[in-house]
């Protein structure tokens, strides 16, 4: 099977002079590619098949005493390669804020509550015609020092594995109409009109009656119309 090659310009650079970590961090030299052998290609898979029932839960899988608080959401879509044919089998991971912008992680000191009934994290699995399926609440915006008055939109970080541990890819979604979004470092690297694509869309046929607002984000791996993402070159 041939692939379309990867189309760069889609993806935003590994340094970005507004963005200022990437100044430190950012590779300064064309990187060594290294070809692949038989064991990177077919292994190991990363936690395919150790899924808990609720892993794909977030307003379950951290509860403690409780509801989460927030503001709940349903977050679907499929993952497609460049010919739009389905991709099963696609272990995908998010992370995020609590609604009110404060992850559970120690390096975290933004001001914020924690919320004792929410972890933060999911995974789950695509199907057979490559749809995934997230439960969680709506991650608040948060303060993050890059400069005078910085705040991070609403968003979400996605992972994916493919059929092996060296084929994980990883983006972030952001929500519509968010007015951070013209004003973050981040999401502003990413050339248009390929940013778009990292904005998720307001589903009514998602949306679950008296229980969660639906939102879309389909991904796509490889071509033109490729789902930007912050893989290294």
């Amino acid at each position: 099977m041939t692939f379309t090659p990867r189309d760069w310009r889609a993806h935003p650079p590994v340094i970005a002079p507004g963005y200022k970590s990437t100044r430190l961090r950012g590779a300064t030299k064309p990187l060594i590619p290294i070809r692949q052998s038989l064991s990177e290609l077919t292994g190991p898979v990363f936690g395919h098949d150790c899924l808990g029932p609720l892993d794909n839960d977030l307003t379950k899988n951290g509860r403690k005493e409780g509801e989460p608080l927030g503001e709940r959401i349903l977050v679907a879509g499929k993952v497609v390669d460049e010919a739009g044919r389905p991709q099963p089998n696609m272990l995908v991971e998010i992370w995020q804020a609590n609604a009110a912008g404060r992850y559970v992680h120690k390096t975290d000191r933004h001001d914020a509550p924690l919320d004792p009934n929410f972890f933060g994290g999911g995974r789950c699995v695509s199907d057979d015609e490559g749809f995934y399926r997230f439960y969680s609440v709506k991650p608040g915006a948060y303060p993050w020092g890059n400069h005078e008055n910085a705040w991070r939109p609403n968003h979400i970080h996605f992972s994916l594995f493919g059929p092996s541990i060296a084929t994980r890819l990883v983006t972030q979604m952001y929500f519509p109409g968010d007015p951070l979004l013209a004003l973050d470092p981040i999401f502003l690297a990413t050339p248009e009109p390929a940013r778009d694509r990292l904005v998720c869309a307001f589903d009514l046929s998602l949306t679950e009656a008296d229980f969660a607002l639906g939102y879309r984000f389909d991904i796509v791996l490889r071509g033109t119309l490729a789902t930007p993402m912050e893989d290294k070159r």
